[in-house]
């Protein structure tokens, strides 16, 4: 992106939107990177592995779901398993932003991609529930994803440098849980969420005497399973509609993705002679 084109982006009154719905939860983000930032040295990984980390990796419920599994030596492939569950709802994220952004081209989709979180997704969905582009989503997206960026990377940059100076006797694990509910509460915003949650905690505790945290992946394994199952249910549920279409029409394209996804069922009249 140009110099031109991102000074006309922080212009959008877009922008501003955005900017202004991650400010609330900007503070869970913060101290929830502070947490992960301390968490990454008080593990023992060196000071410069770990900010190389955070602004690579920036996924903090996946690096707060192997710190202890590298901490401990567990083998790499559990590493990596443990990394790849905990991420497998961006998959579910980018399928549903394909909707909004499949038109751009594929370098700005890649930084979309990375800069994309939870809570950015949960803001940008309540703003913009019809999945069709317009003109002010990426603006308002760039805004969301700049704030909660800064909110990441500032409190897990310094969580890092200072975590030598942070005695464990402040108790930043209970504050990092907290941090965590607060973000995970903002994100449950239907029954599937919650369903998929209770899940994920009732099986996390079944787990619990597993060695290697392996309980994370029975945890996620079982709340995937279960948000599937939920989607299966709904599906069954819905009844499409049916939408009348005119013999020498052409079906606009948002009307072509209702029937991709099976919300809708086209009729085509016929023309008799």
């Amino acid at each position: 992106m140009s110099l031109s084109r991102l000074a006309a982006q922080l212009r959008q009154p877009a922008f501003r939107d955005g900017v202004v719905d991650l400010i609330g939860p900007a503070v869970g983000v913060g101290a929830w990177g502070l947490v992960t930032g301390v968490a990454m040295v008080k593990s023992g990984m060196p000071v410069g592995m770990a900010v190389f980390m955070s602004l690579l990796v920036y996924a903090g419920s996946a690096q707060l779901a192997v710190i202890p599994l590298l901490s401990v030596g567990a083998p790499l492939w559990v590493i990596w398993l443990t990394a790849a569950c905990v991420n497998l709802r961006f998959v579910i994220f980018s399928s549903m932003w394909r909707s909004y952004f499949a038109h751009l081209p594929l370098r700005q989709r890649l930084a979309l991609g990375y800069f994309s979180g939870d809570v950015i997704y949960v803001a940008f969905m309540k703003r913009f529930p019809e999945p069709r582009p317009a003109p002010e989503q990426v603006p308002y997206f760039w805004g969301a994803a700049s704030t909660n960026w800064l909110a990441w990377q500032v409190p897990s940059i310094a969580g890092i440098l200072l975590a030598n100076a942070v005695p464990l006797s402040w108790g930043l694990g209970f504050a990092g849980v907290l941090a965590l509910l607060g973000v995970l509460l903002s994100l449950l915003f239907d029954r599937a969420t919650w369903l998929a949650t209770g899940v994920a905690a009732t099986a996390a505790i079944a787990a619990f005497a597993l060695p290697l945290k392996l309980n994370i992946l029975v945890a996620l394994a079982a709340a995937v399973a279960a948000g599937l199952l939920m989607e299966a249910v709904d599906r069954s549920r819905h009844k499409p509609e049916l939408l009348l279409v005119p013999a020498d029409s052409v079906m606009p394209p948002e009307e072509r993705e209702h029937v991709a996804a099976g919300d809708v069922v086209p009729l085509r009249e016929e023309r008799h002679p």
